[in-house]
């Protein structure tokens, strides 16, 4: 059995629809899509907190964090449940999405559903940049794009 979620990421300029998909069996989620008008390079992809966008991207909140851990990687032991690394971006400022994640579920006390997910300006770090905002952030930047996270019909 499966489960689908979908986010509509909207800004003035950036544009992207992404899926989750949960496979019940395997306890992994997919999330695929595309997103358009992005600056070439890396940027940030996370699960925000809340799902209010009612002062844009910045009333999303932090990341999801319900383990108060320091932020990390996406393969990383410990991480915010949102930390989804980079999305890349090509010459032309588009980019594939395609993760599949362990740790993000469309269920339970854990469930992403109701969230929001945003596409940041800058490389995420990882938590590993060295910087003040490298544990908490990724320092990755401003907010460029943003939705919240829905149940979708298959």
């Amino acid at each position: 059995m499966s489960l689908l979620a979908k986010c509509v990421l909207v800004s003035d300029a950036v544009k992207g629809v992404i899926t989750f998909k949960q496979d019940t069996a395997k306890k992994t989620v997919t999330v695929t899509g595309s997103i358009s008008g992005l600056k070439p390079g890396q940027h940030g992809f996370h699960v925000h907190a809340f799902g209010d966008n009612s002062d844009g991207c910045t009333s999303a909140g932090p990341h999801y964090n319900p383990d108060n851990v320091d932020h990390a990687g996406p393969t990383d032991e410990k991480r915010h449940v949102g930390d989804l690394g980079n999305v890349t971006a090509d010459e032309n400022g588009c980019c594939n999405v395609n993760i599949t994640d362990s740790v993000i579920s469309l269920t339970g006390e854990r469930s992403i559903i109701g969230r929001t997910l945003v596409v940041h300006a800058d490389v995420d770090d990882l938590g590993k940049g060295g910087h003040e905002l490298s544990k908490t952030t990724g320092n990755a930047g401003g907010r460029l794009a943003c939705g919240v996270i829905g149940i979708a019909k298959e």
